[in-house]
């Protein structure tokens, strides 16, 4: 909503409507009539393949006995400090992806969402440089190097989704910020299969493998990173960051350029109106609420992020909003998922696939499900809901983990002569990823977003994201110890949790589709919070003329709402 009262939505209700009616409905249509803004934001997607690439690569290389080879011939199982060499090595990339999510909110703002994916690009060559360039035993120099890495896709994973929702129109908004979950599942599964590739090169066992078995898929990531570099200088800013920062003449020509309309149209005028009164809104509203940082410093916006959230924990209605943000990421990590994708090749070791080319080859089929189970909650979230996708998804994957913990209690010392039980553990692992994908994947990540008033919502998503990572580090540290040591245990925990994360979503977590900012307020006992924000909106509204042109509107189309509504039914029936 732009405006506040039932008066103001009824106007804006009919302007939307006109631009649908003028743009065309969302959907696939919508992208095809798009197509410059969708290529644009398909193009910035690349910082989610890279993120996917290097997050589902290295559980391969720390398979390979070539990297074994050249970190010293250790093999990760043989005693507690190459467990836990093992985990940093992993996990060390979520350190530096947190560090990296708490900067990338000022870097954004201070320098442009343009240049800020620049910086992270910049800074992810740099840590694949220092991993690849590693001498045989640096275990310390690929740790640092790693860290470097995470920094860089940790902004990239943050970046490039508000780079999209600001160069997209509204009818595709979602669908382009959903864009970076499929990029990042995309990722994932190319890089299991170029790692099944790699594997073959000097061959597969220790002693005829060479260091370029693990050099190839590592320094693969170097050419998407570069092509993300040289595109992004040709890509244009982002409108809503030059009106927010007095550079409106720009803002308008920009975004008539991403339109494909004359700076003077009205669907031009009316969305750069819009922009503009989110930003004084913006703007009045850190002025409100923290006076001290009102100035637009480069070191008032370092400290804004950190004070906004701190104030989230000091009313019990946000502090609600907290719990279920932080909590809900926390169960996020803890369903296992990044367990799987960062050790797979060790777990169907464990599940009798004690070949290492079997093993990366059942590696690389996580990769496609995963892809393809991601597909239809993109689709159809905004229909089904959230709490069922989410509830129906920890039930499942909470199941496969304990029939797995059955199968390899009762065959962990067998797994050669009942190949049929390894197989369908595997089986088990598949059909996990296939839950998680269409269900805690995007949901949480969107409960988490659309949960919060307009005045706080960035820095509640950036809570909620920095206790993703967090979690998300924890995992990947804690599992080569848990699995070496509880064996079967491993998955009983994982899937206890996950039991846990659908009870907590079935009695805490509100159902989040097509709820108002208001009714939002009713359910977290806040009521009155985005009326607040309503009312400052609609101030500025008719302050910068939002208001009388939306009335102006609203005027010239008095007989188009029975065409809206025959167009509407239409597309359903479509």
């Amino acid at each position: 909503m732009v405006a506040g009262g039932d008066a103001g939505a009824a106007v804006y209700d009919v302007a939307l409507k006109r631009r649908q009616n003028m743009m065309g409905a969302s959907g696939p249509m919508a992208l095809v009539k798009n197509f410059k803004v969708f290529r644009i934001a398909l193009f910035a997607c690349i910082g989610g393949i890279l993120y996917g690439y290097n997050q589902g690569m290295f559980s391969g290389v720390l398979a390979m006995p070539a990297f074994k080879a050249h970190m010293g011939e250790y093999d990760p199982f043989d005693d507690a400090a190459d467990q836990t060499k093992k985990g940093w090595l992993t996990a060390i990339l979520e350190l530096g992806a947190w560090v990296g999510t708490l900067l990338s909110g000022f870097i954004a703002e201070a320098i442009s969402r343009k240049y800020a994916v620049l910086v992270s690009v910049t800074v992810f060559i740099i840590g694949v440089v220092i991993q690849a360039t590693a001498q045989t035993g640096g275990h310390d120099v690929i740790l640092g190097g790693r860290f470097v890495t995470g920094m860089g896709v940790g902004a990239l994973a943050t970046i490039v989704p508000i780079y999209n929702s600001e160069v997209a129109p509204p009818e595709i908004r979602g669908a382009l910020v959903a864009l970076q979950q499929l990029a990042i599942t995309f990722g994932i599964m190319v890089s299991f299969w170029i790692d099944y590739g790699t594997n073959y090169i000097g061959g597969v066992t220790l002693g005829t493998q060479t260091d370029a078995a693990w050099l190839v898929p590592t320094c693969l990531q170097l050419f998407p990173a570069a092509v993300l570099f040289v595109g992004m200088i040709f890509m244009p800013f982002s409108p809503r960051w030059l009106v927010h920062h007095d550079r409106e003449d720009e803002a308008r020509k920009i975004l008539a350029s991403l339109r494909g309309l004359s700076p003077d149209h009205e669907l031009v005028e009316l969305e750069f109106l819009e922009i503009k009164a989110q930003s004084r809104f913006e703007k009045r509203t850190v002025a409100e609420l923290f006076p001290n940082l009102s100035e637009q410093t480069a070191w008032n916006t370092f400290k804004l992020q950190f004070v906004a959230i701190k104030s989230l924990f000091q009313t019990k209605a946000m502090f609600k909003r907290v719990i279920v943000a932080t909590v809900t990421m926390f169960f996020d990590q803890w369903t296992g998922i990044n367990a799987i994708l960062y050790y797979s090749p060790t777990i169907f070791k464990q599940l009798g696939m004690d070949d290492n080319v079997t093993s990366l080859l059942a590696t690389g089929v996580v990769g496609i499900v995963m892809f393809l189970a991601t597909i239809p909650a993109v689709l159809y979230i905004d229909r089904v809901g959230r709490k069922p996708i989410l509830i129906i998804g920890a039930l499942g994957m909470a199941t496969c983990h304990i029939i797995i913990a059955v199968i390899v209690a009762k065959n962990a010392s067998q797994w050669a002569t009942q190949q049929a039980a390894g197989w369908a553990a595997v089986a088990m692992v598949w059909l996990f990823v296939i839950h998680f994908g269409y269900s805690w994947g995007p949901c949480a990540w969107i409960i988490v977003a659309e949960i919060w008033p307009l005045s706080t919502r960035p820095y509640g998503t950036s809570l909620g994201a920095s206790s993703n990572w967090m979690n998300n580090f924890i995992v990947g540290q804690v599992t080569p110890t848990m699995l070496n040591k509880i064996g079967y245990g491993t998955y009983i925990l994982f899937g206890l949790l996950t039991f846990m994360g659908a009870g907590f979503v079935w009695w805490f977590v509100p159902e989040t589709k097509r709820l108002t900012l208001e009714e939002m307020d009713v359910i977290f006992g806040s009521e009155g919070t985005a009326q607040a924000d309503f009312e400052r909106m609609d101030e500025i509204n008719k302050e910068i003329g939002l208001t009388a042109m939306l009335q102006g509107l609203s005027g010239n189309t008095s007989s188009a709402p029975d065409v809206f509504e025959k167009k509407e039914e239409k597309s359903e029936d479509n």
